[in-house]
């Protein structure tokens, strides 16, 4: 568990505080769990960013909607310069920030520890389509063709071509872990891997989940109490009771993938290379994950006064 200590009250005023404090938080984290052999990696030292600057500049631009790599770099350039004077080349920027994905994965699950939700007794699974480009030009688009497969998404009630991404959120909406597969993987093969470090939770679901003998295999393997909900012809409806709270608390999940949608562009695919998405997925989530640790420890960033923390 982290220990926290409190410094300097100062209220955020505006984007440059904002700044500050997501460095401040991402690099306590960073020096307290990420290994020597990255930290100083062969050239690290003639680096002009350091990781924890690199990381912060990724997420603070998702927080802000901006999807454009090359625009948020030119308004760093014009309007920061003070805060970042050694930005160097964005080429440079954007390869080191897809080297250090697994670094974002890392403290995102190390937020999710201190705040106690990796190990939380109720859990909500979905999944969200990631098209890769119109459904017209699937045929055509030689992006991620390797990995990419025609699906359906059931919400929309259309068809699409690209990836599929499964998420794991708390009842407060916190996204505890997600996996990326093709869009025509079944979202109940995936949910082994999801919930692999979770102890005997109940996990809601929606109707892709259905399947007697698959939750009684997770029940014995694992512990798993699996209540997907059932549809409307089932022949062992669940309790009106149960079913309305099924129903009231998979909203969470549903709002969480609308603020990715929305806020962070999740499901628009930009880059060009599998490291680049990864990268992209990475810091949009750790995006959220940092906003609502803001929310969540600090007091409302944008109104109240914040207290710096110190790891």
């Amino acid at each position: 568990m982290l220990e926290l200590k409190y410094y300097s009250v100062q209220e955020i005023q505006n984007l440059k505080d904002f700044f500050l404090v997501s460095y401040v938080i991402i690099d306590d984290i960073y020096h307290k769990i990420i290994p020597d052999h990255i930290r100083f990696r062969r050239n690290y030292s003639e680096s002009k960013l350091s990781d924890s600057e690199i990381i912060t500049l990724a997420i603070v631009g998702e927080i802000h909607s901006i999807s454009s790599e090359k625009a948020w770099f030119n308004y760093i350039c014009k309007n920061f310069k003070d805060l970042f004077p050694n930005l160097g080349h964005r080429t440079r920027f954007n390869r080191t920030r897809r080297n250090l994905e697994s670094v974002m994965n890392a403290i995102r699950k190390e937020i999710g520890n201190y705040l106690g939700y990796n190990q939380s007794d109720t859990y909500i699974v979905d999944s969200m389509p990631i098209p890769v480009c119109g459904f017209g030009r699937a045929h055509f688009s030689k992006r991620f063709r390797d990995i990419s497969s025609y699906g359906y998404c059931a919400s929309k009630k259309e068809s699409y071509y690209g990836l599929k991404l499964h998420a794991v959120v708390n009842l407060e909406g916190y996204l505890v872990d997600f996996e990326l597969t093709a869009a025509n993987v079944d979202d109940r093969a995936i949910l082994w891997e999801l919930l692999s470090d979770a102890y005997q939770p109940i996990v809601l679901g929606d109707k892709g989940y259905i399947g007697d003998t698959f939750a009684q295999e997770l029940k014995a393997e694992k512990g798993i109490n699996l209540l997907a909900l059932k549809r409307n012809n089932s022949k062992n409806p669940y309790p009106k009771d149960l079913r309305n709270w099924i129903s009231k608390h998979r909203r969470r999940i549903e709002t969480t993938f609308s603020q990715l949608a929305e806020q962070f562009h999740i499901n628009e695919v930009l880059a060009n290379s599998l490291s680049g998405l990864k990268a992209r997925i990475q810091s949009k989530i750790l995006a959220h994950n940092i906003s609502y640790f803001m929310n969540k420890c600090l007091g409302n960033p944008t109104t109240g006064q914040i207290k710096h923390l110190i790891f």
